[in-house]
């Protein structure tokens, strides 16, 4: 992975980062044996190492799948397929099964957006075999990412869930924040999901005066980040300082805290946007 990136749009699991890939809507699989394969074990990657080199398998998957392959368009002009491995298959000589969620993973960034698009669209086919509307079966919709209902005709699109992500400065400090499940003395930025009727910059307000009780102001967009754990977008921000005292929401928090931007804790990996906004606004 890259120490550095040049702008959120370079940053892991965004389009950016692939390369020679074009977006092939499911029904459009040419089908026969070549092409690669994005084959998930939940959030691992199955990957081969061959003279030192990391890559995705290619032709015949080489372990048996939960469901069938889904199809995802053009990676360098072979086919490009995502599926479910089969949790109690072992993994074959020659192969090893590496976390999308790893600090520092054993896969270039294009593999592992690549890993993400795959997670995230499984995870969309998966949840919509039937109708949020009336309950029964949905179908395919030729030619795009999409299902209808066989009932209904409601159709269904990819679920995208859009969040904030904000860094709050004042002069020689930044707010950080910590949730119990992390790694140990890991800190990172508020953050939180839109609600009905927000637009991004109120979401940012919001989420920040409910976990910490801090007043912000200033708000300025810096970037987004695809974030396929399971399909949010991550919108990121920089807001400064205007009042009030730490109050930590614990019913998500565990901590919140002023942190001097020469001591800082643990922070996330580089390959996050929460990374990306430490390392540009505490320079």
């Amino acid at each position: 992975m890259p120490d550095a990136y040049p702008s959120p749009a370079h940053l892991p699991f965004n389009d950016t980062c692939i390369g020679d890939f074009t977006r092939g809507a499911p029904d459009c699989d040419p089908g026969g044996d070549t092409g690669w394969w994005l084959a998930l074990n939940g959030t691992e990657l199955l990957l081969r190492e061959e003279n030192g080199l990391i890559q995705l398998p290619a032709g015949s998957c080489p372990m048996p799948a939960a469901d069938p392959p889904l199809y995802l368009g053009r990676l360098c002009g072979q086919p490009l397929r995502a599926l479910r491995l089969d949790r109690d298959a072992s993994v074959p000589a020659g192969f090893f099964l590496e976390s999308l969620l790893g600090a520092q993973p054993r896969m270039d960034i294009a593999q592992l957006t690549l890993g993400g698009i795959a997670a995230q669209v499984l995870h969309w086919r998966d949840n919509s075999h039937f109708c949020s509307r009336c309950g029964q079966g949905n179908q395919p919709v030729p030619g795009e990412w999409g299902m209808k209902c066989k009932s209904c005709g409601y159709a269904h699109y990819p679920h995208i869930h859009p969040c904030v992500i904000v860094i709050v400065r004042r002069p020689g400090e930044v707010l950080l924040t910590r949730k119990a499940a992390w790694p140990p003395n890991r800190y990172s930025l508020v953050a939180g999901f839109l609600e009905f009727g927000e637009c991004l910059e109120e979401a940012v307000a919001r989420e920040v005066l409910e976990e910490t009780g801090i007043r912000v102001q200033n708000i300025r967009y810096v970037g987004s980040q695809s974030w396929p754990f399971p399909s949010q977008l991550m919108a990121g921000f920089v807001a400064d300082y205007a009042g009030g005292e730490i109050k930590v929401q614990e019913s998500e928090l565990e901590d919140a805290r002023w942190f001097s931007v020469d001591d800082l804790p643990v922070l996330p990996p580089k390959r996050s946007i929460a990374r990306y906004l430490i390392d540009e606004y505490c320079q």
